[in-house]
């Protein structure tokens, strides 16, 4: 009998190209945003900070609006962590329905790969925590706070350290954190939510239906969507369970797949507009108002001495990267995959411990988790700020060290010397391509045989007497 073959699957190989190109524009989207998540975060920690502003960003933050009749007169800060991350999670469920109808995860074993990381890199840092809280006789609530990759702000740190990471890297990534965000959400879901008004639960669902029949029916105009979102925004916020299940669940309800004629199927259209709006706006102001935490030096000294928050840094920036790179490892040691022959396994480990950036989505989690001890809610978040901060640091070096390596791969994939704008890695071997590299190569060797003889003529002419 003989030995079953082994298949060819890699692990980072080249991606396809309608797949380059959502990722290209995706990312070109996320890396902005993340600049000024950075800006933002920054700007929190110093308007927090600085003794004569002090005051006025917790005034400011504590400034309540919204209609008070319909359970909704909440503070600035309350309205950008239930609302607007409401719009990032809508993106997130976008983009999760298009990986499993149209991306890589549409193949399961192609899939396997950034769940099982996804998995591994959320259940690493839970264990981590629990494990420095267990013996150190800390509190357990927090076990999901360093679970969350924030892609947003790991892109910005790429941006910032000018690593031309390769396109199956940077794709893994944002798979990862698509999967990541989803496994979060149903955390928040199943372990923050208490209190439920059925009520307002029953009718957020029935709002959720009719917001999935409408689709169904082709009905179109924003006028239509945008007001029953809001409705069902509000029903969700009411009925105890986090909002931001709303912004998820319809994204979800997109059809993301292309029918025969479309450009671009009705998700892709909707994630297109939304995401410069979630990347560029709701996350960067969630940012304003959740990072401003006091960070002296005792405040850092605390993180480390305390078993809550050295659990949420040593979870981001061990729990993260080890997860991650084990979860990957196993995947291809117990699979018939194989790492691409350009990369090495250091390459995995530096992209696991970029993931460790645990931002936005940590941020949420810790106010959720110590939410009846605001001095503890602040010093969480510092840790997450550390941690964070730590792990961009390390991944940093990681990859500045292959960054040639790195820069050799991207220019390749991005090579288009006939200029038809398709990279000419994807086209080699069709007779076209090669047909079109001929004449524009019979057209510069008529150009130099011009320049050549225009040479020559000028030499003889110099050599006649005067």
């Amino acid at each position: 009998m003989s030995a079953p073959q082994k298949s060819d699957r890699t692990i980072f190989g080249r991606l396809s190209l309608p797949e380059r190109t959502y990722l290209t524009d995706a990312l070109r989207t996320e890396t902005v945003g993340g600049l000024l998540l950075l800006v933002a975060a920054v700007a929190a920690v110093v308007w927090a900070n600085v003794p004569a502003l002090h005051h006025s960003y917790e005034t400011v933050r504590d400034v309540h609006l919204g209609p008070g009749a319909l359970g909704l007169n909440l503070s600035l800060e309350h309205w950008a962590a239930d609302g607007l991350l409401a719009v990032f999670f809508f993106v997130a469920g976008i983009e999760l329905k298009r990986e499993l109808v149209a991306g890589d995860l549409r193949d399961p074993r192609a899939a396997a790969l950034p769940v099982v990381a996804a998995v591994c890199g959320m259940a690493a840092p839970a264990l981590v925590y629990t494990l420095v809280n267990a013996f150190g006789d800390g509190s357990l609530g927090g076990w999901a706070v360093p679970t969350a990759t924030d892609i947003a702000f790991a892109l910005a740190v790429l941006a910032v350290i000018g690593t031309s990471l390769p396109g199956a890297l940077r794709a893994f990534l944002l798979t990862l954190a698509v999967v990541d965000d989803l496994l979060a959400i149903l955390i928040i879901a199943v372990f923050f939510t208490d209190d439920l008004n059925f009520a307002a639960l029953g009718g957020a669902a029935a709002g959720l239906l009719l917001f999935w029949v409408l689709l169904r029916k082709g009905v179109r105009g924003w006028y239509v969507y945008v007001p029953l979102a809001l409705v069902i925004w509000g029903l969700m916020y009411n009925s105890g369970v986090h909002a931001t299940i709303a912004g998820v669940a319809m994204g979800l309800m997109l059809r993301c797949h292309r029918r025969e004629g479309e450009a671009y199927s009705p998700g892709e259209h909707i994630e297109h507009l939304v995401r410069p709006l979630s990347a560029g706006f709701a996350v960067p102001l969630f940012a304003l108002f959740s990072a401003g935490v006091m960070v002296s030096g005792g405040a850092l000294g605390d993180v480390f001495a305390r078993p809550e928050t050295l659990g949420v840094v040593l979870g981001l920036v061990v729990g993260k990267a080890l997860g991650i790179f084990g979860g990957t490892w196993l995947t291809a040691r117990f699979t018939s995959a194989s790492l691409s022959s350009e990369l090495a396994w250091p390459d995995v480990f530096a992209v696991a411990s970029l993931a460790g950036i645990g931002f936005t989505v940590s941020l949420l989690i810790g106010e959720l988790a110590f939410a009846d001890d605001a001095l503890l809610t602040d010093e969480v978040k510092a840790a997450v700020l550390v941690g964070s901060v730590i792990a961009a640091l390390i991944s940093g070096v990681l990859l500045k060290i292959r960054n040639a390596k790195y820069r050799a791969l991207w220019e390749a994939e991005e090579r288009d010397e006939d200029e038809d704008g398709v990279p000419d890695i994807y086209q080699v071997g069709r007779p076209e391509y090669h047909l079109r590299m001929a004449a524009l190569h019979e057209e510069k060797a008529a150009e130099h045989r011009r320049l050549a003889e225009v040479a020559a003529g000028e030499g003889a002419g110099g050599e006649r007497p005067a």
